[in-house]
């Protein structure tokens, strides 16, 4: 079956969420992380039914739509157990040290990742590799026959995730880095949560905080 997917900077920050769509118009959201109604406008207008939302973690900038997603579809939201209490806890989820306007929370995950290994939902298989550093739930989902890992705040284009947050670990995130993305297909897509695509054989060559430039 034919997968498409979509990246659509969301919010002040400019979060990538990515929409996964399969040829019967359902659909997978990945960190939908602000614009809530526009988001949803944007899956109306094309006919999307989402069926799951997958978090790769549950900082404020990648959970703020998650309520105005799951409002409209009751979808069942995914996150790593070490950060499904972050989802209702600003202070958890950073949104009470920004200087936001409001915090921000939301209703919280039915769906719990315990563990590495295939997840499927409905058309879509991913694996998940935990990858934390950045945040201890951080999680990455690849795709194999699409050949591209949703990487979150663990990997970007010449960087990676900040470690000063609550629960980060500058070196746990390169050892996350390095057991966990590295070891893909230098061809795989890096999508991650802030920037442009990248690869990891562009990650491996080109990444100062990889290589010691």
């Amino acid at each position: 079956m034919e997968l498409k997917w979509k990246q659509i900077p969301l919010g002040p920050l400019q979060t990538n969420a990515y929409i996964i769509e399969d040829e019967q118009k359902e659909c997978i959201i990945i960190d939908p992380g602000s614009e809530g109604k526009r988001l949803i406008k944007n899956l109306e207008q094309k006919g999307l039914t989402p069926i799951a939302i997958l978090l790769t973690h549950a900082h404020f900038d990648h959970i703020g739509a998650v309520d105005d997603i799951t409002g409209k579809w009751s979808c069942p939201v995914y996150v790593h157990e070490n950060e499904q209490d972050w989802l209702s806890n600003p202070s958890l989820n950073g949104s009470k040290y920004f200087g936001l306007r409001e915090e921000i929370t939301a209703k919280g995950a039915n769906e719990v990742l315990t563990e590495e290994g295939l997840l499927q939902i409905g058309s879509f298989c991913f694996e998940v590799y935990e990858t934390p550093g950045h945040s201890p739930g951080s999680v990455s989902f690849y795709m194999k026959e699409k050949t591209i890992v949703f990487s979150g705040d663990a990997l970007f284009a010449r960087s990676i995730g900040r470690t000063d947050l609550p629960g980060g670990s500058h070196r746990q995130l390169i050892q996350s880095i390095h057991e966990k993305l590295l070891v893909l297909p230098e061809e795989t897509i890096v999508a991650s949560g802030h920037g442009p695509l990248t690869t990891i054989g562009k990650e491996m060559n080109m990444n100062p905080f990889l290589n010691g430039f």
